[in-house]
Formats: C-alpha cells, sequence, structure tokens
C-alpha cells in the first residue's frame, strides 16, 4: 500500500503505520506493550488531564474522568506488532490525527528509552497514513490489520493475540472497548461472520509472505 503526505479531514478514515527506527523492537515485554495501550486510550482525548506520567496506570479513576472528555479521533481496529503499530482512524478534531501519533509517540519514547536505559529516536520518522476511500476498502483494511500478528508468525490463531483489536471484534458480548468497530462490523450479520472473514484469509497471507521472502532471498 502506498502512502504519500496528505492533509487529514474531519469524520475520514486513515490507516496509520510507524515503525521502529532501523525496524527495530519497540516493544520488547508485556509491560511495553501495556503501556503503550494505555497512553493510547490516554492521547485520544483533546485535552487528558496531564501529561501521562512515567508510572501511570489506566484505572477505574482515570478512565471514569476520560469518557467525559471530547475525542481527538475515534481507534476503529489497531494492532501492536513488535517493531510496529497500525492504526485505523477517524478524525473528530481539526488536526485530531496529527496531535494523537504526536503525543502518543513522544510520551511512549520517553517511557520506553527511560525504562531501558537509551537515548535518540525510538520510531522511523514521520508516520505514514493512507485515507480510506470505501467501505470495501475499510473491511479489507481492517482485515490486513488483524491478520498482522499471523502473517508475522507471531501466532497461529489470532484469538491467542491480545495486542490487538481482533478479541474486541469477535467477542459475542456488547460491552464497551476501546474501538469504534460498528463501521467494519454493520458490514456484516454478526462478529462471527466478520471472524470468518479474517481468518479465510489467513492461509492465503501467509502464502503470500513466504513467496515474497523466497523472492527478496533469489532478488
Amino acid at each position: 500500500m502506498a502512502y504519500r503526505k496528505i492533509l487529514f479531514a474531519n469524520n475520514e478514515v486513515y490507516h496509520v503505520v510507524n515503525r521502529g527506527v532501523e525496524e527495530r523492537e519497540i516493544f520488547l515485554d508485556k509491560r511495553d506493550y501495556t503501556r503503550f495501550l494505555d497512553a493510547f486510550i490516554y492521547y485520544q482525548k483533546a485535552k487528558p488531564p496531564a501529561r501521562f506520567s512515567f508510572r501511570g496506570r489506566l484505572n477505574k479513576e482515570v478512565l471514569a474522568r476520560l469518557t467525559t472528555l471530547e475525542n481527538l479521533v475515534e481507534i476503529i481496529c489497531y494492532c501492536l506488532m513488535p517493531n510496529h503499530f497500525h492504526f485505523l482512524l477517524r478524525q473528530t478534531k481539526n488536526e485530531g490525527i496529527s496531535l494523537f501519533i504526536s503525543r502518543l509517540s513522544n510520551s511512549y519514547t520517553r517511557y520506553f528509552n527511560t525504562r531501558h536505559r537509551r537515548t535518540g529516536h525510538l520510531l522511523q520518522g514521520p508516520f505514514k497514513a493512507k485515507r480510506i476511500e470505501t467501505e470495501e476498502q475499510l473491511i479489507h483494511v481492517s482485515r490486513y490489520i488483524h491478520l498482522n500478528p499471523a502473517v508475522g508468525f507471531l501466532v497461529k490463531d489470532l484469538n491467542h493475540y491480545p495486542c490487538s483489536s481482533f478479541l474486541e471484534y469477535v467477542k459475542k458480548d456488547e460491552e464497551k472497548g476501546i474501538c469504534q468497530r460498528e463501521s467494519v462490523l454493520a458490514q456484516f450479520s454478526s462478529p462471527k461472520e466478520y471472524e470468518k472473514f479474517v481468518c479465510d484469509q489467513k492461509d492465503y497471507a501467509l502464502k503470500l509472505k513466504e513467496i515474497q521472502r523466497i523472492t527478496l532471498e533469489l532478488g
């Protein structure tokens, strides 16, 4: 998928990607993943209570305060991989996506560098983004994002990967989660049908990944 510098428009959806500098890992353990998840919930808000502290966690009290605040973006889906992350985001405030990714990236870099005793940039320059133009593109990009852990050979069963929104999409209850999943799930009769839509593509995606790997090695 090609990416170029774009001006973000309110109420439009964008696929946003960034990776570690020199493709290095940006999540080294469960604590790093948890920290990033907490931070993106926090910085989704237009005016969060204060800067997210190094040891900050989103307890019930903080979460209750956040629910009363306006969002910069709506998170439609996400996936965190060892050396990169994906979001599908709908911008709800002017410059919302740029502010959200900037605040999130800066906060997480400060945390990561302090915890792991390193300095310098963590992420590979400006993030990349592409506007989603149709409902068909929306559901296919969501599938691509959710398939990342399988294509990256991290898990065989996507239900065993906790660092993406896939589990939130396929659960049967209606409990409120992180994502605004309705815009994707409205295209399916049930979460189970969406799960089939994603997982039926898994074998093809794995084969394609292997073909690309062999081609690169021979090239």
